[in-house]
């Protein structure tokens, strides 16, 4: 079958179309058929040697996927051959840069009627992570102010759409004026363009649509010197939750930034909560349906060929894209 490999760590140009055996599922695994693959930053940073879990080349990277059941193990009896499945890499599947892919039957759920395959190829990173931070870490209400940072990214617009439906005030912070035009389609309240406020002024800027007061909770999916403003735009009794570094570098934090305003910080990373025992099921369940009713949209920006994972790896990493970048495997 064909796939995208990586036979040795570095850049974008070490993803390397090739012909490999198709995989065969084990007991408990389900061989799906893949259509499409969502393009993620820990597939980069797993490419470059950078992830934090990596194994040695050779790897075939992608941790998200949907398509078709093809065939199941020895012990499945909850998928048959012919359904649309989403698919979610916890450490355990083959890698989705590829025709097929077997993985574990606790990571894989069917799909509703009304929700494409490439819509659902991007669910299961940025909308888990977004969802779980939202309401399960930082427990989001309606009295909440939410700031959201990379709000143009597929976590942040996420992340936008879940805080705006449970009735949140949400400020959204984006990169551009271009992002920050593009992200008011998803329904903040405020949109921020952070590249007229760049570094404290940001900071300023938060506390001064928040009256002073900073906000309830905020989503830092950033990282480095980020973080450490982050703190500082959050309220009393605030939830700052950090889920990324991508702009891999140290995070210099003074806790006087956080201690005096009884502040809570919150880290996630999604594989790592799986290996804690985390299902991530029926979440992944509840997301597909609402997309599939309209209630959330998930903005797909750029959709390629899988023999051209190099330029969406490129593309991801100039930071240029608006919502999701997928690769395209096969016709549903």
């Amino acid at each position: 079958m064909r796939a995208v490999r990586i036979d040795e760590f570095g850049g974008p140009e070490v993803l390397v179309p090739v012909e490999v055996p198709d995989p065969v599922p084990g007991p408990g695994e389900v061989l799906v058929r893949v259509v499409a693959a969502g393009v993620n930053r820990a597939d980069a940073l797993l490419r470059s040697g950078r992830y934090h879990r990596a194994g040695r080349p050779p790897l075939i990277p992608g941790a998200e996927a949907a398509g078709i059941v093809a065939a199941v193990g020895e012990g499945v009896s909850e998928f048959s051959p012919g359904q649309r499945v989403v698919a979610l890499d916890g450490g355990k599947s083959s890698g989705f840069y590829a025709e097929a892919a077997t993985v574990p039957v606790d990571q894989v759920v069917a799909l509703p009627d009304g929700i494409d395959l490439v819509q659902a190829a991007a669910l299961p990173i940025a909308w888990l992570t977004a969802w779980y931070c939202l309401r399960e870490l930082a427990r989001v209400t309606k009295d909440d102010t939410v700031l959201v940072k990379a709000a143009a990214s597929g976590v942040g617009t996420a992340a936008v759409q879940i805080a705006v439906e449970a009735g949140a005030r949400v400020i959204a912070l984006a990169g551009s004026p271009e992002k920050a035009a593009w992200v008011r389609e998803f329904g903040p309240q405020v949109v921020v363009d952070t590249s007229a406020h760049p570094d404290e002024a940001e900071v300023e800027e938060v506390l001064r649509l928040t009256d002073g007061r900073g906000a309830d909770v905020v989503l830092d999916t950033v990282g480095g010197a980020s973080f450490g403003r982050s703190l500082r735009e959050a309220g009393q009794g605030g939830r700052v939750v950090a889920l990324a570094n991508v702009a891999l570098e140290p995070s210099t934090v003074d806790t006087r930034d956080f201690y005096p305003k009884n502040v809570s910080i919150h880290g996630f990373q999604l594989t790592n909560l799986q290996i804690q025992g985390y299902d991530p099921r029926p979440d992944l369940r509840e997301l597909a349906e609402r997309v599939a009713a309209g209630v959330y949209r998930v903005p797909v920006e750029t959709v390629l060929p899988l023999e051209r994972a190099r330029a969406a790896h490129e593309r991801l990493e100039q930071r240029g894209n608006r919502g999701k970048i997928v690769l395209s495997v096969a016709a549903e």
